[in-house]
This record gives structure tokens, sequence and C-alpha cells, in this order.
């Protein structure tokens, strides 16, 4: 007699044939799904290994530029400004004027003084000129001296054998003899002026000398007023952009005030300061990817430049002493300079201080060899 329909034996029968059907549709499900899971897990470290591990990001890093602070030479008081705030300046363009007034009045008086040491010169080379025609006269006097003393010489040999023998009076020998000693006396007096008209050259000689000297001296005078002077009008050393402007016409400045600051913005760089577990591979020429937070939608790219000498802390204000107290050891940074390679529009939207994320791709430090320890380093 067969069994009911709706018997227990039945329901058993038809519950054991639905969970297969069910399991099978839940494995065709998730058995693509975990294909794919494995496949983008195999990817990932495939990325990881070739790729991700050379990569060294940091958010520690901010534009820079070179800026130089304007501060004046010379006091003054400010008469024009001849920039506003933020404007581009260039190279040895006029900023400030200070009052040139005093400086032209010492320029003046030390030009004055120039003068006057070069017409001190003049004078003694004319008296140089003069000294010689008076020491050619005075040779002319001793020359003639010496004849008339040559003459009386040759009087008194003559006349005194006659003076013995009676044939002349002794008058006329002590006459001659007078004459004699007057012309030796002549002479000696010319030979002394010649030999003082000589020494008259060399001491003109020296006054030019000194004279010179005193030029010298009035020349630099003048040329450290006319530096004075120029330096009145404060000029840009550079080309970039104004930025804190503190000086106001009528201030009264002083030599290095703080007047104002030029910021060569289209010379921007990037210091990223990496952790000293980062900069193991990292090399000058590397490439860079930068993402600066002022421009979300601008990816922007670099070149490692250079590194410092010393972490960030040895440069600091006051050293880290690690030789004394407690010691807890701290990851130090290393300052990196990346160099931009943007355009002429993106360049003009970068400001030294922004807040940059940078990735350094290290892969080219393979072609390095890294350092070895030595055989004998440790026992």
């Amino acid at each position: 007699m067969p069994a009911p329909t709706g018997s227990p034996s039945g329901a058993a029968s038809k519950d054991s044939a639905v969970p297969p059907a069910r399991r099978s549709k839940a494995r065709q499900f998730l058995l693509p799904i975990g294909m794919l899971a494995i496949i983008a897990a195999v990817l990932a470290t495939a990325y990881w290994w070739l790729v991700g591990r050379f990569m060294q990001s940091t958010d520690d890093a901010y534009l820079q530029a070179d800026s130089v602070t304007i501060a004046p030479k010379v006091s003054g008081y400010v008469t024009d400004v001849y920039v506003g705030d933020n404007v581009a300046v260039n190279a040895g363009d006029p900023l400030v004027r200070l009052d040139s007034r005093q400086y032209q009045a010492a320029l003046d008086q030390a030009q004055a003084t120039v003068d006057a040491r070069q017409a001190d010169i003049l004078r003694a080379q004319a008296g140089i000129q003069q000294q010689r025609a008076a020491i050619e006269q005075a040779k002319a006097q001793q020359q003639a001296a010496q004849i008339s003393s040559s003459h009386a010489e040759d009087e008194v040999r003559r006349y005194g054998p006659l003076a013995k023998t009676g044939a002349e009076s002794g008058d006329q020998l002590s006459v001659l003899v007078s004459n004699r000693d007057q012309a030796r006396a002549t002479l000696a007096a010319d030979t002394a002026a010649v030999d003082q008209a000589q020494a008259r050259i060399a001491d003109l000689t020296a006054q030019i000398a000194q004279a010179h000297a005193q030029l010298e001296a009035a020349q630099a005078s003048a040329q450290q007023s006319r530096l004075d002077l120029q330096d009145t009008l404060v000029r840009s050393t550079l080309a970039g952009r104004v930025g804190d402007r503190m000086v106001r016409v009528g201030q009264y400045a002083q030599p290095g005030t703080r007047m104002m600051t030029v910021v060569p913005v289209q010379s921007v760089y990037l210091t990223a300061n990496f952790k000293e577990t980062q900069v193991g591979r990292m090399r000058a020429g590397q490439h860079a990817s930068v993402h600066v937070d002022a421009l979300p939608d601008a990816d922007l790219h670099g070149v490692v430049d250079s590194f410092a000498p010393g972490t960030g802390s040895q440069f600091a204000l006051l050293p880290p002493e690690n030789a004394t107290g407690n010691f807890t050891k701290i990851v130090q940074r290393v300052p990196v300079r990346i160099r931009l390679d943007t355009d002429e529009q993106t360049r003009k939207l970068l400001l030294p201080g922004l807040s940059v994320t940078v990735e350094v791709d290290t892969r080219s430090a393979s072609d390095h060899p890294q350092p070895t320890t030595a055989a004998n380093g440790h026992g």
C-alpha cells in the first residue's frame, strides 16, 4: 500500500534536496569574489615588492625661497618709498630713498680737499722747476767765483817773488793777497749756495710725496662720501616680490634697520624632512612626486637636489646633548632639498611656507653599491 503523500518521510526527502542547490549558487557567487581577492592581493604584493617598498614619503615638507632682507647702509630720514606691498621688482630697482643732503655736503667737502691736495702737488712741482733754475744760477756764480779765485791765486804767485826782490812794493802784494782771500771766501759761499739749492730739490720732492699721500687719503675720503651718497638710494639686490614692508616716509632709518623683504618667488624650492630610516636609499637626481596642499588638483614633479650635512637637530639653537642624563632614542630627520620642475604658470602660484607632501622614488639606488660591514668589525 503506498505511503501517504503527507507522511514525514516525504518531507524529509524534500528538505534534503533543497540545500545543495542553494550551496551551489553560493559557491558560484563567492568563487569569483574569492578569485578577485586573491588576484588583488597578489597584485598588491607584487606592486609593493616592485614599487611600493622603494617609495619614501613625508608630509613634513615646506616650500622655501632664499629671501633677502632689505636694510640701509647709512642713516637718515626716509624721503621716498617707491614700492608697495606684494609688488614685483627686478634686480637694481630703487626701493627707498633717504635724505641725502648731509652726504652731498660731505662729498663736496671731500672733493674740495682733493682739489687742495692736487694744488699742493702742482705748487711743489713748480717749485722744483724754479729751484732747478736757481741751481743753475748758483753754479754759474760758483764758476765765476772759481775763475776769480784762480786769477787772484795767480796774481799772488806772480807778485810774490817781485816783492821779495824789491821790484814791486809790499803794499801791492798785500792788496793782491786780500783779493785772493776774498775770492776764496766768495767761492766757498757760492759752493754752499749750490749745495743748499740742491738740498732744496730733495725737500720739494719729499713735499710732493707727502702731498700725493694726502691726495690719496682725500680721494679715499671722497670715494667713501660718494658711496654714502649712493647708498641713500636703497635698491633691490635680486628679482622677486616685496613682502613684509615696514618702511614709511618720514621714518628715521639707521644702518641695518629692516625695511622690507624681497622674496624670489620664481626660485622657490622644496625642503622635505625625511626620517633617518628613509634616506638610506635616497640619491641626488631621483624623481619625486609633489603634492601642494594649496593646489589640490595639481600633480607636481621634482628632483632630489642635495642633502643637508647633518640632521635638523644639529643646527638647532640648542643642540641636544645625549651623553648626559637619561637617554630616549628619537628618530632624527634629515632635510632634503628638492628642485621643482614646473611650468611658469604653476610656479607663480607657489609661495614659500606652503605645506607639501612629497614622495621620492628610490628604485634607482639599486644601481649604487650599499655600504658593507668589514669582516672584522664585530667580534
